[in-house]
């Protein structure tokens, strides 16, 4: 395997970047879409990249992608390993493999997909698809589970990557006419590679299943029976939690009292239940969620209404990631603003100033190097430092922990975009 190539949205591209410093790995490449597309445009940028970065005609064989989603969870990693092997004969032969879950039960939340009795070649498991149909009532998926025959629709696949651009060209064109101009002007930004934002939005947005999957006929599906959840509701992260004997799974600060198959989450405030079932109980910085589990899936109606009602827990959290670490405002008031900067051993803010607001920096953990005006100085734990409007200012941190303070804005305006950028590490302006 060679190092993860990720498709995401612009917005998201400092949290991928996090995650990976994390695991201590490297992406391949991290291609930022300026909007959302589905995955059918999202799989050809993968193949285009994927195919050009090979340098394909010097290799003997060309790369396969094995295209995952970045929010599903598989707890038998052997299993799944399994599978992948015995899908390469088949995608190595021209064949677009998707791996089908083996259903443990009548699911109305997933898409389905029939395998045809015919095996392909040799294979003791790859099974040409007979056809994909969509999520099913209760009645016909308990018909789906005892046919044997069906299969959960996962959405991961293995394939050539040309193969995927052969088939998307037969059916889709005028999708791989616009990815292929979209990356084409691709301009390099630190560790991301950007689209050309005109031509990726004139792409038509399309999952894979209905641009190729369900028109070609070398679809081929792979039994995956690796404790899979695709985590896309509440109810699905509470069915993989450790569950106590009542079947309740609670993470962060929480008092159960006669509580019976609830899950409760809690980032910072202590949650008590008492005499409830079946419910979801979620904290965080921005909201509460209590949802039956029979109704979690309706929480998108919840997030119309916030849009409807132009809402900033819609568009906005609380912390907020940046190349250099991360802010969480605490505090939010008439001409104040509070919050807590966390930025990385080695990091540094850019070199700006403000038009609009005033900033005192409080050192609460670590070491601050911090460029004020005509003075560079060295703050540690409980120093602090003040920065008026209008002073060109930069934080950095020269140590090897990471760096916490407090910073308080005071002023007329307190927008993100009042910001003027001198210099910057990141390539912003």
């Amino acid at each position: 395997m060679s190092a993860p190539l990720v498709i995401a949205n612009e917005e998201h591209r400092f949290l991928v970047v996090e995650q990976f410093r994390q695991m201590g790995r490297q992406a391949s490449a991290i291609i930022l879409e300026p909007i959302g597309r589905n995955t059918a445009p999202a799989v050809a940028l993968a193949a285009l990249k994927a195919w050009n970065h090979k340098g394909h005609e010097e290799h003997k064989e060309e790369p396969f992608l094995l295209v995952l989603a970045a929010d599903h969870v598989i707890k038998d990693v052997a299993a799944f390993h399994q599978a992948v092997e015995a899908a390469l004969p088949a995608a190595r032969d021209g064949k677009l493999v998707t791996f089908g879950i083996v259903p443990t039960h009548p699911e109305t939340g997933y898409g389905y997909i029939k395998a045809s009795k015919e095996l392909i070649g040799n294979s003791e498991q790859a099974a040409l698809v007979e056809n994909f149909v969509e999520k099913p009532n209760l009645e016909t998926a308990q018909g789906y589970l005892a046919s044997g025959d069906y299969y959960w629709n996962s959405g991961m696949f293995l394939f050539k990557a040309s193969r995927y651009l052969e088939e998307l060209n037969k059916f889709r064109p005028d999708i791989l006419e616009a990815c292929e101009k979209a990356i084409a002007i691709q301009n390099a930004d630190l560790d991301f590679v950007r689209l050309d934002e005109v031509a990726f939005k004139a792409c038509p947005d399309e999952s894979i299943d209905y641009a190729v999957m369900e028109k070609t006929t070398d679809a081929v599906v792979v039994p995956l029976d690796a404790g899979w959840s695709d985590v896309g509701s509440w109810t699905s992260l509470a069915d993989i939690c450790d569950k106590d004997e009542s079947g309740n799974s609670v993470q962060g600060d929480v008092l159960l009292q006669d509580t019976r198959n609830t899950y409760v989450r809690s980032e910072k405030k202590l949650i008590a239940t008492v005499g409830v079932d079946d419910l979801v109980i979620t904290e965080s910085d921005d909201a509460i969620l209590v949802a039956h589990k029979d109704r979690v899936q309706d929480v998108k109606k919840i997030v119309d209404r916030l849009k409807a009602e132009n809402r900033t827990e819609v568009k906005l959290h609380r912390k907020v990631y940046r190349p250099w670490g991360a802010y969480d405002s605490i505090d939010m008031g008439e001409r104040f603003q509070v919050k807590r900067i966390t930025v990385k051993p080695g990091a540094q803010l850019s070199l700006q100033m403000h038009y609009h607001r005033a900033e005192h920096w409080i050192v609460v953990k670590g070491t601050a190097l911090i460029t004020n005006g005509d003075e560079e100085i060295l703050l540690t734990e409980n120093q602090s430092t003040y920065i008026p409007i209008g002073t060109v200012h930069r934080l950095e941190n020269p140590g090897k922990f990471d760096l916490e303070l407090i910073e308080v804005q005071s002023g007329g305006y307190l927008g993100e975009d009042d910001i003027v950028r001198f210099e910057d590490t990141y390539g912003r302006t």
